[in-house]
């Protein structure tokens, strides 16, 4: 009798293992054959609307717009989708599981709700600042509270998007750092531009911001709203409060931190922009000279004096008070333009009342000290693993620089990494002759000699990077409603930007993926470009 009863356990065991990974099969295939162009399309719809309802101030079409869209279908598999092909898909949470399979994507989507809704602590470790001893916290959400602040950044984007100063530039849709510098450019190059800059720096602008304020002006569901502020975080094993402040590691938070510094440019040009009819002065503002920039928390202002800017700084501290931030004394500086002063990794100075970008020092020397580490632990590398892993940093530094006056500065960095190159290749054989270890790591390609090269691949030369300068993106650009546009910027980007086989890719596939038919990225691995 006791033998029947335990073949009868092993069985039904048996039976709901072969159930459940029948359960996990039918998942996998529905992840796998989901239609992304479909689901994208969907989303956008919905966001489309919010952009438009927040546009004409009809907040409570916004309010059932964001509710409708954080509880659809596709929304919920895009925000999984996020989380699980970011950068930051290996690293878990305090309850330490990933969504690595497709069968846990779908169950993940299937899971999500806001229905009892309780964020975890979030995981925190400390990170390296470049050539500083002290670190930078960072919070890591679970993957669950990843998918939830994804979901809802979907339905608050479209509103920080059509309320977002029209010279905010960092961590919004279509803007990047290159639209920052040439519209310094713009206003600074002149004769007649404003002499004096103030480099604004907000202490901890992350860690800070006063979460009274976030709940009383942040538009969302204020009960997520909450959860995701006050979720705390656990550091060796202890759990610690989050009473100001939103983690750097979350996904929503940078639009946080957007929303919380938009209205920084209104106020400074209700001061020095308008008249006392309260509305905008062309004359005062020729007299004041002030313009304000921002990437992040990042931003400078002009100004015709000294005395203007130390204004403007006022101004702004107040602004940031009632938002819980405050303005860093010992990096927030007046510097003269002829002085110089460096932004976004740029150093923007004027010589003899000629204009000049060039890539700052602390950026150069951050690149070599990049190369050098690259070229000590290739000891044991082949040549081709080390090329490819230069190249990597290389190709990404001088796109980056490319719109700016930095052909000198790519030579230099040409140079520089010849001699890193040479030390290697010398230790490498230390008992051979400089031609003989010339003869095997150094070839001719075409008209360039010296090329570190193999038959497979060769090493990139800086000095070669065209230099192409960077348009503008229109200041009243708005991703949701301007697509036309946007998508035919992007295309003549990538006309000016890409050469050989990859821009006749370009131009053939028209700025399209070959497979899905999305929008291709200019930077985007040159695999992507192939069909």
């Amino acid at each position: 009798m006791k033998e029947g009863i335990s073949m009868n356990i092993k069985y039904s065991t048996t039976e709901a293992n072969a159930s459940e990974r029948l359960i996990d099969l039918q998942l996998s295939i529905q992840w796998e054959t989901i239609d992304w162009r479909k689901v994208e399309k969907e989303v956008n719809r919905l966001q489309v609307r919010i952009a438009k309802a927040t546009i004409n101030k009809k907040w409570n079409e916004v309010k059932r717009l964001q509710y409708l869209l954080t509880h659809s279908y596709y929304a919920k598999l895009l925000a999984v989708k996020k989380v699980t092909t970011n950068k930051g898909k290996k690293t878990p949470g305090v309850d330490d599981e990933l969504w690595l399979t497709s069968s846990s994507k779908m169950k993940a989507v299937n899971a999500l709700t806001d229905k009892g809704y309780k964020a975890q602590p979030l995981r925190r470790v400390y990170i390296k600042k470049e050539g500083k001893k002290e670190k930078r916290p960072l919070g890591i959400p679970t993957m669950y509270d990843r998918a939830m602040q994804a979901l809802y950044a979907l339905a608050l984007d479209p509103v920080s998007e059509s309320t977002a100063d029209t010279n905010s530039y960092g961590f919004r849709q279509s803007r990047c750092a290159h639209d920052a510098c040439e519209h310094l450019f713009r206003i600074l190059a002149q004769k007649s531009s404003a002499k004096w800059i103030l480099e604004g720096d907000i202490k901890g602008c992350y860690d800070n911001i006063s979460h009274n304020w976030l709940i009383d002006n942040i538009p969302m569901d204020k009960s997520i709203l909450k959860q995701f502020l006050k979720a705390g975080y656990v550091f060796k094993g202890e759990l610690f409060p989050t009473d100001d402040g939103t983690p750097q590691g979350g996904i929503i938070s940078s639009i946080y931190a957007n929303l919380t510094l938009d209205g920084l440019q209104k106020a400074l040009e209700e001061k020095f922009h308008y008249g006392k009819s309260g509305k905008p002065n062309s004359s005062i503002r020729a007299k004041s000279k002030v313009n304000f920039i921002r990437y992040a928390d990042d931003f400078v202002v002009t100004a015709a004096t000294a005395e203007i800017a130390q204004e403007a700084k006022t101004i702004i501290a107040e602004f940031l008070k009632i938002r819980g931030l405050e303005l860093s004394e010992e990096k927030t500086l007046i510097t003269h333009i002829d002085k110089g002063f460096d932004f976004l990794g740029w150093t923007f100075r004027k010589i003899k009342n000629k204009l000049l970008i060039k890539p700052s020092k602390k950026s150069i020397n951050k690149l070599i000290r990049n190369l050098s580490d690259t070229v000590k632990k290739a000891k044991a590398w082949s040549q081709e693993l080390l090329i490819f892993k230069l190249n990597q940093r290389l190709r990404g530094w001088t796109n980056y620089h490319q719109p700016i006056c930095a052909k000198s500065t790519f030579k230099y960095i040409d140079h520089i990494l010849f001699q890193l190159l040479w030390k290697w290749a010398k230790r490498r054989h230390p008992k051979k002759s400089k031609r003989w270890i010339a003869d095997k790591y150094w070839k001719s390609q075409k008209t360039r000699n010296w090329v570190f090269m193999t038959t497979v691949t060769s090493l990139v030369e800086a000095a070669k990077t065209p230099i192409i300068r960077h348009i503008k993106i229109r200041k009243d650009t708005n991703p949701y409603i301007h697509t036309e546009y946007l998508n035919k910027r992007k295309f003549e980007q990538g006309v000016r930007k890409l050469t050989g086989k990859f821009k006749k890719i370009w131009i053939k596939q028209k700025g399209l993926c070959y497979h899905c038919g999305t929008p291709m990225e200019i930077n985007d691995n040159r695999d992507t470009f192939y069909n």
